[in-house]
């Protein structure tokens, strides 16, 4: 019977066009009401959420849809598993994060370099730059809550008197990319996750899939009665701690291989499909078992 179930974000619940679907959202509410804790599990920083899952749930909600998301959720992992947050009680119940003078040593090595510069501090997306800063809220629209602009990231990050949860890179170019991991060769108290487009570097201990275990273990809940889904080179540690892993059809191969399922893509429902194939197992088990009483 599973008991957890953590759903990446990005690439997994929301689609191409970064939205999630009103198909997506019902059927994390239904797996909820079934007694499922449903854990956001996410790349993101805590306040850039896809705000049609967050309203009602981390801030108040101002629509029907938004109360309907009441209890939707109560745990968060994001930053990539450097943070386990219950918004309920708020407090943090695991984190990982980069000393600040690994922070800023990488940083300023950065400076010079094609890269657009981004950090996730105090559950807050900060990006370098005032062009960046619109973009990322063009990009993000509604989700973009959390997002603020600051002018240097490495004072930022020097001044702040909160640790960095994750550092973001964005690239230009093959050959940008290539520099940067030879930058963050230097670096081996930090690992990166890359995608076509940015790294996330974070504190190598930090992961989604030792988040996951430390707040199942929290909850009393067995691996095996954990499923997670997800699609890119970050959600792979959360597949490893997981009884139960679902692909998306748009995953990576690598991904893929290391699945117990693979459903649909995000462009097609793909999470909706698989949290009713879970639904459906688990009222299967119980008319099983009540038959057997």
């Amino acid at each position: 019977m599973i008991k957890l179930l953590a759903v990446d974000m990005d690439g997994t619940c929301l689609n191409g066009k970064s939205r999630i679907t009103a198909s997506t959202i019902q059927a994390l509410r239904e797996a909820a009401r079934a007694g499922i804790t449903v854990v956001p599990t996410t790349g993101r920083n805590l306040f850039c959420l896809p705000h049609r899952l967050a309203e009602g749930t981390l801030y108040s909600a101002r629509s029907e849809e938004g109360r309907k998301n009441a209890g939707l959720f109560r745990y968060v992992i994001s930053s990539n598993g450097a943070r386990v947050t219950d918004i309920r009680e708020r407090t943090t119940l695991f984190r990982e994060m980069i000393p600040k003078d690994t922070a800023v040593s990488l940083l300023e090595r950065c400076k010079g370099q094609r890269l657009i510069t981004a950090s996730h501090i105090n559950n807050r997306y900060l990006l370098q730059g005032r062009a960046a800063a619109a973009a990322g809220r063009i990009i993000y629209g509604k989700d973009a809550k959390g997002i603020y602009c600051v002018r240097d990231m490495a004072q930022t990050v020097k001044k702040s008197a909160f640790q960095t949860e994750e550092l973001q890179f964005y690239f230009f170019t093959k050959r940008d990319r290539q520099r940067l991991e030879a930058l963050l060769s230097l670096y081996p108290d930090l690992t990166a996750a890359y995608t076509s487009v940015y790294a996330e570097v974070f504190s190598k201990n930090a992961a989604k899939g030792r988040a996951l275990e430390v707040l199942a273990r929290q909850l009393g809940i067995a691996r095996e009665e954990t499923a997670c889904i997800g699609d890119g080179e970050n959600d792979l540690s959360m597949f490893e701690a997981s009884g139960l892993s679902i692909a998306m059809g748009n995953a990576f191969e690598g991904l893929k291989e290391k699945s117990d399922y693979v459903t649909s893509s995000n462009n097609r429902d793909g999470v909706a499909k698989a949290v009713k194939k879970i639904l459906d197992a688990e009222r299967f088990v119980r008319r099983f078992r009540c038959a057997e009483d």
